[in-house]
């Protein structure tokens, strides 16, 4: 059975209990721990969801806020519904079938 998973990025939640609300004041936070980010890096780090991650921003947000990395990053899975297949038919009658598709014999008649 197939699986979804998916995740929810809760940095902007974590600044804000940590009355936080300003992407900028990250910045020299995470410079204190050798994390050197652009403030518009950190921006988009915080009111977006990023799909990579390095190790060490990582562990310098659970450091700055004092959380673990199940604070930040909330996961989810689910399993998907099976797919719904076909009915049983012949298979030589149904549309997508190669022998459905074969040429008519041409009749040739006369010119009047």
């Amino acid at each position: 059975m197939k699986r979804q998973v998916s995740y929810t990025w809760r940095l902007r939640n974590v600044m804000a209990d940590h009355n936080m609300f300003n992407t900028t004041e990250l910045v020299p936070l995470l410079a204190e721990r050798g994390i050197t980010l652009s403030a518009s890096q950190v921006h988009r780090l915080v009111s977006g969801t990023p799909e990579r991650l390095s190790l060490p921003v990582l562990a310098a947000l659970c450091d700055i806020f004092d959380t673990t990395p199940a604070d930040l990053i909330v996961t989810s899975a689910q399993n998907l519904a099976p797919r719904r297949l076909a009915a049983a038919s012949d298979s030589s009658t149904s549309p997508g079938h190669p022998d459905a598709i074969r040429p008519r014999r041409a009749t040739l008649r006369p010119a009047p």
